[in-house]
Formats: C-alpha cells, structure tokens, sequence
C-alpha cells in the first residue's frame, strides 16, 4: 500500500446513545484510537450530549428510527473507509484496538470482521448459557455494510468475505436481574413485532414447549448449571423471555384477525 492510500484509510466509530450519561464516557474513552468517533443521540434529557462532546466525539441528533434505521443513519454520517459499531455498553480493549487498526492499516484484506463479545452480568463475566463468545460483525468497510431492517437483534449484512478478530469486546450488559428482565420484556414485544411482521402465526401449545425446551437448552446444553444460582437465574429468565415472546404474537395476531372482519 502507498503512503497516499494509507492517507485515506480511515476508521470511524460510531455509537447511538439515549440518557447514557453513566456509560458515555468509559465508552468513548475506549474508542479513542479511531479517526473519528460519531455519536448519534435520539433526544437524551441527561449530559449525554455534553460529555460527548466533551471527550471528542461528533454528535448528531436525530429520531429515533428503530434499531437498525438508527444504526444506518450514523453509518451515512461517518466519513471513514472503515466503520466499527460499539454500544455504549461496551469498551475495547488494548488487544482489540491493536487488531483493529492493523485492518485498517492494510486495508483489510477481506471486508468484514467478526469479534467475540465477552458478556458480563454486573461485573461477572458469563461463560455460559450461549453468553461466550457471542461472535457480531462489527468492523467492516463502509461502503459494503448495512444493518438489516429488524424491530430487534439487528445485524450488518456484509457484501463479501469476512473474518473474525481473537480479542473479544467487552460488553457491561445488565446490572441486575430486575434490569435484565425490564429489558428482555420490551425484547420480547418487539420480536414478536418483527414475527408478526414477516407473516409467523402461532402454533399448537407453543406457549408451553418454547418457554420449556429454552430452559432445559440454557441451564443444560447450554451448561448454566456451572453458573450456580445465577446461572439458574438467567435460565429461568431466557424461558420467560420465550414465553413472553410467542404470547406477544399471539396477541399481535388476534388483533390483526379482529381487524380483518
């Protein structure tokens, strides 16, 4: 590569944030090695605003487009070559940032990378229960990436090859448990939302089986047990998520029925 064409390779970090004033700043902190740090704000009511701006960051306010809209939106303010998504929940690492900036040196060569997240539960780290690695695209060229249109768990779509990086991001997810349910339970309504889109009706006890076969999948295969209560804990929660989930639908799909006639 030229010096020229190593002029223009540059890395942004973008980041949407509503009320995140406790999170902001740690965050932005561990992004610092990027170009440039774009954060787009959906109308915090905090110093959100202020302490991103006090820690470098361009901030770009707009409505609240849904997740992935959202998400699109701070991709088209970003004037790098190369874009990585963080959250505010999350900080990378020394290890990471070294990876991520030899990609960026090199031009890649592939257009997408992949990096493991390490979830924390508090300040635990869990092992377990399909926690670890939790492997996300997030670094990826620019002009090759967007996020896929979904109510909830959206994901870049990559045009091309990618890989994935060793050193995982690290994720501050959940303080307790009531805040982890809080959460799972507006995750809930909007998949649903995004089932029902797509056409999914519900079947036969399926408010039984799903919430069954989730807990038994979470604390067994899934080896919560060796989490000890917590482990429990978060087994149960995973099975109340999916029963919240298949009832939202059947809700969601019984209105739309009443309305047909």
């Amino acid at each position: 590569m030229t010096t020229d064409n190593l002029a223009m390779t540059r890395l942004s970090v973008t980041i949407i944030a509503l009320n995140q004033e406790a999170n902001i700043g740690p965050c932005l902190e561990s992004a610092r090695f990027a170009d440039e740090i774009v954060v787009v704000d959906t109308g915090s009511t905090d110093r959100t605003v202020e302490s991103a701006r006090a820690a470098g960051a361009r901030v770009v306010a707009t409505a609240w487009q849904g997740f992935a809209g959202t998400k699109n939106f701070a991709l088209d303010q970003a004037g790098g070559d190369w874009v990585f998504v963080l959250d505010t929940d999350e900080r990378v690492p020394q290890a990471l940032r070294e990876e991520i900036l030899a990609v960026v040196r090199n031009d890649g060569p592939l257009n997408g990378y992949r990096v493991p997240r390490k979830n924390y539960f508090g300040d635990r780290w869990i092992r377990r229960l399909g926690w670890y690695p939790d492997y996300t695209l997030r670094l990826f060229r620019r002009d090759r990436g967007r996020f896929r249109d979904r109510e909830v768990h959206e994901e870049v779509e990559v045009a091309g090859p990618v890989a994935t990086l060793q050193t995982p991001l690290d994720h501050y997810s959940y303080n307790d448990l009531r805040e982890y349910a809080a959460r799972q339970e507006r995750y809930a309504r909007l998949a649903a939302a995004e089932m029902a889109k797509q056409g999914r009706r519900p079947r036969p006890m399926e408010l039984w089986w799903r919430p069954s076969l989730a807990f038994l999948g979470l604390y067994f295969l899934k080896l919560g047990f060796l989490e000890g209560s917590l482990g429990l804990a978060l087994a149960r929660q995973g099975s109340r998520y999916n029963f919240l989930k298949y009832h939202y639908l059947r809700e969601l799909t019984r209105e739309k029925d009443i309305d047909a006639h």
